[in-house]
C-alpha cells in the first residue's frame, strides 16, 4: 500500500521546511489524489554534483528519522553561460549571493541567459533505497527581478514560451508548468500505480 487511505485518498510525507515547496506540492498533487503531510526533517543535505545525488542522500536520512517513507526534493538553478553555476549548490548560491548576484555574474559574463530548473524527487523507505524522478523546464534569465510570488529565483526565470516570470505567475499557473510539477506527476504516477500491482 503506498500510504494511509481515507475514501481514496492516498497520504506522502513530504521532508521539507521550504512553505513554498510544500504549497506547490500539495497543489501539484492534489488532483492524483494524494495528500501531503509536511516532515520537517529533510536529513543531512551533502554537497554533490548533482541534485539526484542531494536528494537521495537526504532522503535515507529522513526516512530513517522519521520511520517512515517520506519524499525528498532538491532543486537547482543550471545557467547554461555560467557552465550550470549554481546547480546543486543553488540553495548555498541563494542564501550567499541572492537573485541580485546571479544577476551581476550574468552582466559580467557578457553571454546568453539560458538556464534551466531542475528538481530532482527522491522517494525512500526506512529500510530501503531511493527511487528518483527528475523534471527539468528551459528558460531565459531576465535582467532584473519581476514580480513577487514563488521563492528562490523564481523573480528572474521566465519558462520557454511564457512572458511571465515565476515570480509573476499565480501558484496554479506556476504548477502547470515547473520542473516540480514535471518531477511530482511522475512520482504520482508510480506511486499510484502500486496499488495495481
Amino acid at each position: 500500500m503506498p500510504g494511509s487511505s481515507s475514501r481514496g485518498v492516498r497520504a506522502v510525507l513530504f521532508a521539507t521546511s521550504n512553505a513554498g515547496k510544500l504549497k506547490e506540492a500539495r497543489t501539484i498533487l492534489a488532483p492524483f489524489g494524494i495528500s501531503v503531510k509536511q516532515y520537517d526533517g529533510k536529513g543531512t543535505e551533502i554537497q554533490a554534483d548533482t541534485n539526484s545525488d542531494v536528494a537521495a542522500y537526504a532522503s535515507r536520512g529522513a526516512a530513517k528519522a522519521a520511520r517512515r517513507p517520506v519524499l525528498v526534493e532538491d532543486a537547482g538553478l543550471y545557467v547554461d553561460s555560467l557552465d550550470g553555476f549554481p546547480g546543486p549548490y543553488s540553495a548555498y548560491a541563494f542564501k550567499t549571493i541572492g537573485v541580485a548576484g546571479i544577476l551581476s555574474l550574468l552582466r559580467r559574463s557578457h553571454s546568453g541567459r539560458a538556464a534551466r530548473f531542475v528538481s530532482s524527487l527522491a522517494y525512500c523507505t526506512p529500510r530501503g533505497e531511493p527511487t528518483l524522478f527528475e523534471g527539468s523546464v528551459r528558460g531565459l534569465l531576465t535582467a532584473k527581478r519581476r514580480g513577487t510570488r514563488g521563492f528562490g529565483f523564481d523573480p528572474i526565470f521566465v519558462p520557454d514560451g511564457g512572458a511571465k516570470t515565476f515570480g509573476e505567475l499565480t501558484l496554479e499557473e506556476k504548477c502547470s508548468i515547473s520542473h516540480r510539477a514535471d518531477a511530482m506527476k511522475k512520482f504520482a504516477k508510480w506511486y499510484l500505480s502500486r496499488d495495481k500491482r
